[in-house]
């Protein structure tokens, strides 16, 4: 049988996983009872988001028009900046790529982003423009930047409506004719890669494979090439929405092994799987190494929950290679975990997969970036915890990493987007005119900056118009401070951040009027204070509740109503000297989501 292996890359919300069910319904491979809108994105927070965070392989068989028979699989890749990494993984295992464009919307910043990922790896390229059913379509418009800004040939753009099923039987019929078959020898020892696993609580870890050379079936002996970990394969697979379980995979093909694999540290995603009696000469070269650039830490809300907690992070890393992790404490919080992601989305992704899958009741303290600090002895560290921040007198010098961003937008938006970089510290590096309607800006920005709110207020300024793209470019110079939050005057340290130090004021006075407002009142009055070492520079008070202490006076002289009141306010002074402030989750959220403007 025939193979083709390919994927589906686009910038957000281009119509991706619309295409993916056209294609999926018109192969048949799923019951129209059983059909929904999105299959393929399984997860309740991508169908609640409208998102892909997840990609996803699925197997469909095709006869093509001169009946030849042909086996498709092809992956669902997010469009979304913080998941590139998931794209680039997907990409490794194809040789081809269906790169969609929206007739409405053009090229865009992560269109540019996934093609030149595509292009690194060899991948054959088939432009598609999608939404030609809608009345703002531009289709000339939109092949010219085909021409001029990807530098593909637009006369072989195919036209494709996903939502109306238009031109899908083209589709089907350019994918077999253009997309190369994968060059594998099945005589060869068998040699694949592992692109993506799952867990299933009832078998174990599900490897997700693309097979290079040889064949892999039930009862065979395999072995992992990184670890040396051998197992016995106890079924075999495609991917068509569900698990099919089938006989045997050959080279070339995309599939799934199961081989009671419950140690979870034995699967790494990049490894090569090959067999243990006749295993292959070399390794495949697996994925680059992930960088995150946002780190935070996570506390199990019961210290008691640590353990339960380790578990469930080792699971879904299995499912998201991009998540790092390690051991970390806290004296306001116990025992947890300094975890690194790649973006602000991935990070709120991460836990609402632990709250909703695994069942955890977590805290995540405010994110960071990762510094470069020279201490004045010539030393050269790298600090992405607050906690780890050395004192300001035995620092030289402190460097932050910037980015290069790329922002696409119609020209109408361009004077309030200049305004929002500007605020960020971006400096402009380039403007473009991509033509008469839109606009290419580049600048340098620190990533600190962008982490916050910057992706959000460019939608909300923009009518979400404007597409962004970035990469880290360097480290520069940086005045950094360590912003202690204090709470009855006892320094929090999970609320601690790294933050520039013009603009620490603001971020203070900010943090300190949220946990005003989310902290719960006490008997006594608590002071919430923001301080850069031993210099407060935000203040705010949550009031004490009062107890009517002269209720049961019904006259007398004053001096007995006095002596309560003196009694009541010497209590007060006792209590706030041993009584304690409980923190809840809602003011860890609040520091999360602080904005400054």
């Amino acid at each position: 049988m025939n193979i083709r292996n390919f994927c589906i890359i686009a910038h957000i919300d281009h119509g991706k996983s619309t295409l993916a069910d056209r294609l999926i319904q018109k192969a048949h491979i799923v019951d129209e009872r059983d059909f929904q809108d999105q299959i393929l994105d399984t997860m309740d927070i991508e169908r609640e988001r409208g998102i892909t965070i997840k990609s996803q392989a699925v197997t469909i068989p095709y006869t093509a028009k001169d009946g030849e028979r042909y086996e498709l699989n092809f992956v669902d890749t997010p469009g979304h900046v913080d998941f590139s990494y998931e794209v680039s993984r997907a990409i490794s295992s194809c040789e081809g790529a269906l790169l969609l464009i929206d007739a409405t919307q053009g090229v865009q910043a992560q269109t540019l982003s996934n093609m030149y990922l595509a292009l690194e790896q060899g991948l054959e390229i088939i432009p598609v423009i999608n939404k030609i059913d809608m009345q703002a379509a531009d289709i000339p418009s939109v092949k010219r930047q085909i021409d001029k800004d990807l530098g593909l040939d637009s006369d072989a753009a195919l036209l494709v409506s996903a939502r109306q099923g238009t031109g899908i039987d083209e589709l089907f019929e350019a994918i077999v004719a253009f997309i190369p078959p994968p060059q594998a020898d099945e005589a060869a020892p068998l040699r694949a890669l592992i692109f993506d696993c799952h867990y299933d609580p009832y078998r174990g870890v599900v490897v997700h494979i693309r097979l290079f050379d040889g064949a892999v079936k039930k009862g065979q002996k395999i072995r992992f090439m990184s670890n040396g970990a051998e197992y016995e394969v106890e079924s075999v697979g495609l991917f068509k929405v569900t698990l099919d379980e089938c006989s045997l995979l050959r080279a070339g093909g995309v599939g799934y092994i199961i081989a009671g694999i419950k140690t979870v540290g034995d699967v790494r995603v990049g490894d090569t799987v090959t067999d243990a009696a006749r295993p292959c000469a070399a390794a495949l070269p697996g994925f680059r190494e992930v960088k995150p650039f946002v780190f935070s830490s996570l506390y199990p809300l019961d210290s008691n929950d640590y353990e339960e907690l380790k578990t469930s992070l080792e699971k879904l890393k299995l499912n998201d290679a991009s998540l790092v992790y390690e051991k970390d404490s806290s004296l306001a919080l116990g025992f947890g975990f300094r975890c690194g992601f790649l973006g602000l989305l991935h990070l709120e992704v991460v836990q609402e997969r632990l709250e909703r899958e695994f069942n955890q009741a977590i805290i995540f303290t405010a994110p960071s970036v990762k510094y470069e600090i020279t201490l004045r002895g010539g030393e050269h560290i790298e600090v992405d915890n607050p906690q780890d921040y050395p004192d300001e007198g035995l620092i030289e010098s402190a460097l932050e990493p910037y980015i290069r961003a790329s922002i696409i937008t119609p020209a109408t938006f361009l004077g309030n987007i200049m305004t929002l970089c500007t605020e960020k510290r971006g400096v402009q590096t380039a403007m473009n005119y991509l033509d008469e309607k839109r606009v290419e800006l580049i600048y340098d920005m620190p990533l600190a900056e962008v982490l916050f709110d910057f992706y959000d207020r460019l939608k909300s300024i923009s009518r979400g118009y404007a597409s962004f793209d970035y990469d880290v470019s360097a480290y520069k110079p940086a005045e950094l401070a360590k912003l202690d939050i204090l709470l009855n005057g006892k320094p929090v340290d999970a609320l601690s951040q790294l933050v520039y130090k013009p603009s620490a004021y603001d971020r203070a006075r900010v943090i300190c009027a949220r946990l005003r407002d989310e902290i719960p009142r006490q008997m006594f009055k608590i002071p919430v204070q923001g301080a850069i070492g031993s210099q407060i520079i935000a203040r705010e008070t949550i009031n004490p509740l009062r107890k009517d202490v002269l209720a049961k006076c019904y006259g007398g002289d004053v001096t007995r109503k006095r002596k309560l009141l003196e009694k009541q306010k010497e209590g007060k002074k006792r209590m706030k000297m041993v009584g304690d402030v409980e923190l809840p989750q809602s003011a860890f959220l609040a520091v999360l989501k602080t904005k400054t403007d």
